[in-house]
């Protein structure tokens, strides 16, 4: 619910179990008296900064009394009057002046959210839109608060106007401010690198700024854009916190910064690292949304919230909640050394175990034997495969099996005919050395030429081929960020830019391929971020696939983002990425929490172990629907833990799926129990393994005995509510 009160000036909006309250000063400034747990529509009054002078804290020239930006709760930071935290955005006019003082104009409410153009956006909820005006240049802020009553998730954005007669440069543009009262918060964080994507860090915030973000032009393995603020006690079960997390894939930054009062303000949006965006008369500059999740229920409460807003406001609607495909992947069969002969093997050896979808990973275009080669050059090796794509798809076909290829459109190698005829289309300067990365140079996706040649070719593939799946991937970051199109005052536009052509070229393929699954990768999990997702149901999540390492990388990703999201898939043994073997079934019960696939060749396995595979497949099948609409409970943590644990529960708490591994094995460990979670406490539930029936407090408080479990064991269980 949205409500403005006109005589106290405050806009109060209640989501399910939180409540945010700005206030209008009575010199215009857009003030955050509250956000947190649900309050009523009182007279705020009481918290006006006002009376409490503190030194070194300037007075704007507009009020009468100690107000000060400095101590005040702003819903977008300004700079140059006297607030001396970060602020939400910096507009150099011509003259050279920075500061800004953005004063209320005007509101309106509506149903629906804005309309953001070329970025992705969440879809539904209610919006409360406010104008304020710079009274120091011709800018024009629009704060967006985007409200869903049956969540507790509020996602914000800003749209920055030029309403002068001359050009301004926008030399940091956020999408959102929230200062929150003095408390002692944590800060948890997901870093990494290739093949460990989001582990998760919590350490305190203290004074000073905690800031996070990605240079790179993509999200990044190395930090995921998200953040969570929790009060100093909150755990996986109780306790305050607050997420944060953008819906955007480029350079980002997230900042969270406690102030000389204990104050804390948290923003962030693109990067700000060498960004600079003209933006002339009557221009409009949109920011990413952010989605802040507020929780009661410590860190697993936050991410459900989060969960559920990505797969009811975000995910691709027509798939977000469709049975996935159950896909074999060539790449850790063959890698690039494979003819149509090998191919319809992993074909023949995948249709009887159950498998549906044959995906043909890197290696099939161009004269692309290696990674050397051929990126940009989208048409058929037809000396690698005799005949083309078309004998391999049908053959596929007849075993019941759809196709799937993998693309990755963004990058360009130096040894292809798409170089040969188009440096300048590589970004970076074509008279300077420019950076490599896996051999490869990035394309200028600033370019319309670009996209549009890269929309043409993808086409011809996917409209003259019976294609199900693409998987798209991007294998290296963008050093150079230069572009030869773009005029030397605009270079600092580039990042944005880029992946604004990267989301417009996926736009323009799903709608001319509707029929078409995408699925997101970045070398993994490196551009894994809700900007992706509202375009891919399910991401890649790392191009680590041991099941250990997956269990620990899944387990920092679910605080995020929803299982469904995740690409998770069997792979042989000793792993390609660690050496380690892990049991067969412990790599099917951790691929089974997310969408899952094979990624190893069929041909080798045992007879016992295509049955396993039967097993699981048939096993993910009957839980699925609990993977794409079930709540995540996180039991058992192993990054300090000797175990992984976790329950899938479903909405109306009659079913639960666990899976859980043991990492090391124990001599005389006979008692170790798990206490399940997010049960409901009188229901009955039989446990299928075991036979018993147990109520859900007894399974909640008293627990199960684990079995004795090798090295990297695992163990599942099914609930099943009985009478």
């Amino acid at each position: 619910m949205i409500t403005y009160d006109p005589k106290t000036r405050t806009f109060f909006l209640h989501g399910r179990s939180f409540s945010c309250a700005l206030w209008v000063h009575p010199a215009g400034y857009l003030v955050g008296l509250h956000f947190g747990g649900s309050a009523g529509e009182d007279d705020l009054g009481y918290l006006d900064p006002s009376p409490r002078e503190l030194s070194f804290s300037p007075i704007p020239p507009d009020v009468e009394n100690y107000f000060s930006l400095d101590v005040a709760g702003s819903e977008y930071g300004s700079f140059g009057q006297g607030d001396f935290r970060t602020p939400s955005v910096l507009i150099a006019r011509e003259d050279g002046m920075r500061a800004s003082r953005f004063l209320y104009r005007s509101h309106e409410i509506y149903d629906g959210a804005p309309d953001l153009g070329a970025l992705p956006a969440a879809r539904g909820g209610k919006t409360l839109s406010i104008v304020l005006g710079d009274a120091l240049s011709a800018a024009e802020i629009r704060l967006n608060y985007i409200l869903y009553e049956d969540l507790d998730v509020l996602v914000r954005n800003a749209e920055i106007v030029n309403r002068g007669n001359s050009p301004m440069f926008l030399l940091r543009a956020y999408s959102f401010c929230l200062d929150l009262a003095a408390g002692e918060y944590d800060v948890l964080r997901l870093h990494g690198r290739h093949n460990m994507e989001r582990t998760p860090e919590r350490t305190p915030l203290g004074h000073g700024s905690v800031k996070i973000g990605s240079p790179r032009g993509a999200s990044s393995h190395q930090m995921n854009p998200f953040l969570a603020l929790l009060e100093r006690e909150t755990g996986e079960d109780r306790g305050v916190c607050i997420g944060f997390e953008l819906l955007y894939s480029g350079s980002w930054t997230l900042e969270a910064e406690q102030s000389q009062i204990g104050s804390v303000r948290v923003s962030g949006g693109i990067g700000d690292l060498n960004f600079c965006w003209e933006l002339k008369a009557g221009e409009k500059f949109v920011t990413p949304e952010v989605a802040i999740c507020y929780s009661e229920e410590g860190l697993g409460g936050m991410s459900r919230g989060f969960a559920d807003f990505l797969r009811g406001h975000v995910l691709p609607e027509k798939e977000v909640f469709k049975p996935r495909p159950v896909l074999i992947n060539n790449w850790e069969a063959t890698y690039f050394d494979f003819d149509r002969e090998k191919l319809c093997a992993i074909a023949d050896a995948a249709a009887p175990l159950g498998i549906d979808t044959f995906v043909l990973d890197d290696g099939w275009f161009g004269a692309r034997n290696d990674d050397h080669t051929s990126l940009g050059d989208w048409s058929v090796n037809e000396k690698k495969l005799a005949g083309g794509l078309a004998p391999v798809i049908e053959h596929c076909k007849k075993r019941g099996l759809k196709f799937g290829l993998w693309f990755e459109p963004e990058m360009i190698s130096e040894d292809s005919a798409l170089y040969r005829a188009h440096p300048d289309w590589a970004v970076g300067r074509a008279d300077a050395p420019r950076c490599k990365s896996r051999h490869q140079y990035v394309l200028d996706m600033t370019r319309q030429e670009v996209t549009d040649y890269l929309f043409a070719r993808m086409s011809d593939i996917l409209g003259g081929y019976e294609i199900s799946y693409v998987k798209w991937d991007m294998n290296r970051h963008i050093s150079e960020f230069y572009s030869a199109a773009l005029p030397a005052e605009r270079q600092g536009e580039f990042a944005h830019r880029y992946i604004l052509g990267v989301y417009g070229l996926i736009r323009r393929l799903q709608a001319a391929f509707p029929s078409v699954f995408f699925e997101g990768c970045s070398g993994g999990g490196g551009r894994f971020d809700g900007g992706m997702l509202a375009f891919f149901p399910q991401f890649w999540t790392s191009d680590d696939t041991d099941a250990y390492e997956r269990a620990k990388i899944q387990w920092g990703t679910s605080y995020g983002y929803p299982l469904s999201a995740m690409s998770c898939h069997v792979s042989s043994c000793p792993n390609h990425q660690t050496g380690r073997t892990v049991p067969f079934a412990s790599r099917g019960a951790i691929a089974s929490l997310g969408a899952t696939g094979y990624e190893l060749d069929l041909g080798r396995l045992s007879a016992e172990e295509r049955t396993q595979v039967k097993e699981q497949i048939a096993n993910y099948r009957a839980i699925e629907p609990l993977i794409l609409r079930g709540d995540l409970y996180r039991i058992s943590d192993p990054y300090r833990e000797n175990r992984f644990c976790v329950a899938v529960v479903s909405k109306d708490k009659t079913r639960a799926y666990v899976v859980g591994m043991c990492v090391h094995a124990v001599a005389g460990d006979f008692d170790r129990r798990i206490r399940l979670k997010g049960l409901c406490a009188q229901k009955h539930y039989r446990v299928e393994e075991s036979g018993l029936t147990l109520r859900g407090d007894t399974l909640m408080n008293v627990g199960l005995l684990l079995p004795r479990l090798p090295d990297f064991g695992s163990w599942v269980w099914h609930l099943q509510e009985t009478s």
